[in-house]
């Protein structure tokens, strides 16, 4: 058996680097469908009288998905440029408006951003884990 030279494992690291290489961050499954969840309860909270934000528990969330974002390889940079992108902003809140309007969502009926509220909350989703009922 022949041992492999130092050049032939460095070779093939350099090769196999793409293979390693991160997705772009608003590509990441998690992070998105996490930071989805937000733009819900946001748009929620904003439509429905009854139902308001947690708001030390969303940042938590947020503190916990850095966290995630780091320990996945993305930089501190990265993280920052996604989150402050007023393009990714809006992005997410056009995706949120597309999935509460799915579930049943009618712009200017209040009552129906509620009840997809109570719903969430009443499923222990994300969303409804960042909304609390003042009724």
């Amino acid at each position: 058996m022949s041992r492999l030279k130092p050049v032939t494992i460095v070779l093939a690291l350099v090769l196999a680097m793409p293979a390693f290489a991160l997705e772009p961050i608003n590509k990441e499954p998690y992070i998105n469908a996490t930071l989805l969840q937000g733009f819900i309860a946001d748009k929620i909270a904003d439509n429905c009288p009854t139902l308001s934000p947690r708001n030390l528990r969303a940042l938590n969330e947020l503190e916990k998905l850095k966290n995630y974002a780091l320990r996945k390889g993305y930089s501190a940079a990265e993280i920052r440029a996604f989150v402050t992108s007023k393009a990714e902003k809006a992005r997410g809140k056009a995706d949120a408006a597309e999935w509460l309007k799915e579930a049943g969502a009618v712009e200017g009926d209040g009552e129906s951003f509620c009840k997809i509220g109570r719903d969430e909350i009443a499923r222990g989703t994300l969303a409804g884990r960042l909304l609390k009922d003042k009724s």
